[in-house]
């Protein structure tokens, strides 16, 4: 009887060291693939861990509050303030949407904070190199 139950533990960890391997697996190429699509290379990568992070891509923060790209600040300041108050519970909205609404503003503004620290940077190592 021992035997047997020690025949059933050792194939049920098989089984789930397996499945564990591949799912690790799986997300280990989920990762790059979300790395690439978002540009390749360490922006690429930042780009995807900002994702991540922020439950949002930046495409899906552009759509949610209709922007073409991240530079046109007001734009963005204006059509935040438009949803969010349109969205307004207590004016009948929905406060679902209103949460999306802060969430992109979030997501767009940590990208702008990104891309102006990698300019800082370069202008860092640029001084630096000239002296």
């Amino acid at each position: 009887m021992a035997k047997y139950l020690v025949q059933i533990v050792m194939a049920g960890t098989q089984v789930v060291g397996r499945a564990f391997m591949r799912a690790l697996r799986q997300e280990f190429a989920a990762s790059q693939q979300a790395a690439q699509k978002a540009g390749g290379g360490k922006q690429g990568t930042r780009r995807a861990a900002a994702d991540t992070v922020q439950g949002m891509t930046l495409q899906e923060a552009l759509q949610i509050l209709n922007l073409k790209g991240v530079e046109d600040v007001e734009a963005l300041q204006k059509n935040y303030e438009h949803l969010f108050n349109a969205n307004d519970k207590s004016k009948g909205g929905s406060f679902y949407i209103q949460s999306k609404v802060v969430r992109a503003k979030e997501r767009i503004e940590s990208e702008l904070k990104d891309q102006h620290d990698m300019a800082q940077k370069k202008q860092t190592r640029k001084n630096t190199e000239e002296t």
